[in-house]
């Protein structure tokens, strides 16, 4: 098998002395959908923090395209191609759809593919570009996810991680985006999916872990993973 495009090697992640992620390993093969899924507290969203450098670890190590990104800072690692999309549908609310969107660009990189990432953007979720001129502030809560993302997407990753992107979110809406991100997969794009959501996320992923009390206690091929098997593994049984 080729190398992984993004390799995680026993990370240990802390918040003053309590221990989010402990002794944390995973591999994400490039151009596939990869599944994080465990239960509130488990350590998904810190591991994807630390790999997206917006928090230190303590020990371990991150490879992205073969390269020790570990501990570099996430404007860093966002040029070289990794993109996180946080949960809570976080954009900047008294900016416009567009201001924020083109604010995913400032990469040198991805600067130059300003128009063209709009665009497809846009082609991805048209309502954004229906309310383009609108103040981010003024959407619903899965407009606002769907803005998150169209940020992310605009800095020309090679790899997205999307966290709890469907959380507080009606169920036609996450449909939907969770449509979209297939659609950003089969264009090549490497996707890591955090979810509380076990069946979504087994049905949408191609590779999966479990996480539980910030270890990765079970990992792969989505299909092959049996439903008991899981949620041994989901709730420690």
């Amino acid at each position: 098998m080729s190398e992984p495009i993004l390799r995680v090697e026993n990370i240990r992640a802390k918040y003053g002395d309590f221990v989010a992620v402990e002794d944390a390993s995973l591999d994400v093969p490039q151009g596939k959908i990869v599944s994080v899924i465990g239960s509130n507290g488990a350590g998904k969203s810190t591991l994807m923090d630390t790999i997206a450098g917006s928090h230190k670890p303590d020990s371990g190590k991150v490879f992205f395209k073969g390269e020790d990104i570990t501990g570099l800072s996430a404007e860093k690692i966002v040029i070289r191609g990794l993109s996180l999309v946080p949960q809570g549908s976080r954009c900047f609310v008294r900016m416009t759809i567009e201001d924020n969107l083109i604010m995913g660009s400032y990469p040198k990189s991805a600067r130059k593919m300003k128009q063209e990432s709009l665009a497809r953007v846009y082609e991805l979720f048209p309502v954004l570009k229906e309310k383009r001129n609108e103040l981010s502030g003024s959407l619903s809560g899965g407009q606002r996810q769907m803005v998150a993302i169209g940020r992310a997407l605009m800095t020309n990753p090679e790899l997205v991680l999307f966290d709890e992107i469907s959380l507080g979110l009606a169920p036609t809406i996450i449909k939907d985006i969770y449509a979209r991100i297939k659609q950003i997969s089969g264009d090549g794009m490497t996707v890591v999916l955090v979810e509380q959501d076990t069946k979504r996320a087994i049905r949408t992923s191609e590779i999966s872990h479990v996480m539980l009390k910030g270890k990765v206690v079970l990992s792969g091929r989505s299909s092959e993973l049996g439903e008991d098997q899981i949620k041994k593994a989901y709730f420690g049984l």
